[in-house]
């Protein structure tokens, strides 16, 4: 019976739909508690495509092309697979063959420097504030700041473990370091974290650092994992301000709009709760240009349309702008093979890591963008073998 249960393989989702259960329950009311947070969350992976139109901030359509002309734009399967895993635990979860040593904590209580640098959490946190040239170039400093329970570029940080979650979340002195490397990366990107709720706002110098932001697209993957991390280590509820922060500014003010994608395709679908992702997702769908080419809402209504109903086409409590669902991908023979509610609290699908999991019910999608010049290193290299080659697991940043 041991054979057989250590031989238990969980059944991947084969399509985006599969993976993305944001509006399987298209309600504002609240969720069921199999879908609160755990704080206990899990990570994420780069890949996104280079989809929409040109980045001129003029992405309406052009003269002559009506929407049934235009090409039909698809999320990233892969993307919203990877988030899947991340939201559900890691069904699969091999533990790592590196020793139990919390090192990422002993890292936070100033105990031990990141390696390769040599450097300690109190050296980054008082005298890279500020220094940002300094934390655009390092590339091994990330991983170390904002650990995730899968590997990333930098292997010599180690993943984290449910054991090493729970210590950290109960260890003050980490948990204040943390949030102080938090609102060292915002000020780097031109953010200021106004209170412990999490919500944030443009600093002083929010225009020098938007530009730089917009045109350095490599730090969305750093931003991907820092939402990752926030749920990691119990600050699920932080994710939602600074998501809908670079909402507003992408849509709305066009301030970061080579961002737009990366924010729909990874950073709403990092956070676990779907009626949070319903409501960004609501709000990015009102001010989406142009509307016909939104991907993320509601699927079509299955059931024709009765004659004096709502366009099919626009899900129960959309925005109520007539944009047609994303086009679904190929429905997959058979049925789908779901962990059994038990399944996700017992030792049988992440092993040791699933014994703190909760039962979080299906969302997610996250896609891939084009990543500009400014990516160097093994960063480069690693989104040209991911644009190159369909990988079906992913590094994380």
């Amino acid at each position: 019976m041991g054979n057989l249960l250590g031989n238990w393989r969980f059944k991947e989702p084969s399509t985006v739909e599969e993976c993305d259960s944001t509006w399987g329950s298209d309600s504002e009311g609240d969720e069921p508690a199999a879908e609160e947070d755990s704080g206990i969350s899990e990570s994420v992976s780069p890949a996104e495509n280079d989809w929409l139109t040109g980045n001129n901030g003029d992405s309406s359509p052009k003269m002559g092309e009506s929407p049934e002309f235009l090409p039909k734009m698809k999320r990233s399967f892969y993307a919203a697979r990877d988030l899947y895993k991340y939201r559900h635990c890691y069904p699969n979860y091999k533990k790592s063959r590196q020793s139990n040593e919390y090192r990422n904590l002993r890292f936070y209580l100033n105990k031990i420097p990141l390696v390769p640098d040599g450097i300690y959490i109190e050296e980054i946190l008082t005298t890279w504030r500020g220094d940002y040239d300094k934390l655009e170039h390092n590339h091994t400093y990330i991983q170390w700041l904002f650990p995730l329970r899968e590997q990333g570029l930098n292997f010599y940080a180690h993943e984290l473990t449910q054991d090493e979650i729970k210590e950290f979340q109960s260890t003050r002195e980490a948990k204040r370091r943390f949030l102080a490397a938090y609102s060292l990366m915002l000020d780097f990107y031109g953010i200021k974290l106004l209170d412990k709720s999490g919500n944030v706002a443009r600093s002083s110098n929010w225009q020098e650092r938007f530009h730089h932001l917009n045109e350095s697209q490599h730090n969305y993957l750093r931003i991907t994992r820092i939402l990752k991390s926030l749920g990691e280590l119990g600050y699920e509820a932080f994710k939602a301000p600074l998501v809908r922060l670079f909402l507003e500014e992408s849509l709305c003010h066009s301030t970061l709009p080579n961002m737009q994608h990366s924010i729909l395709e990874y950073f709403v679908y990092t956070i676990r709760r779907p009626a949070a992702r319903r409501k960004l997702l609501r709000y990015a769908r009102q001010h989406y240009r142009p509307a016909h080419a939104f991907l993320w809402g509601p699927p079509p209504k299955r059931s024709k349309a009765r004659s004096g109903d709502f366009d099919a086409s626009v899900g129960a409590g959309s925005s109520g702008i007539r944009a047609p669902a994303p086009t679904p991908e190929p429905q997959r023979k058979g049925e789908m093979s779901f962990i059994p509610a038990s399944a996700c609290s017992g030792t049988l699908v992440s092993y040791n890591d699933a014994t703190q999991c909760q039962d979080v019910a299906a969302e997610s999608p996250n896609g891939f963008k084009q990543l500009g010049s400014s990516m160097d290193g093994m960063e480069n290299a690693l989104i040209m073998m991911l644009e190159r080659k369909e990988y079906g697991e992913v590094v994380p940043l």
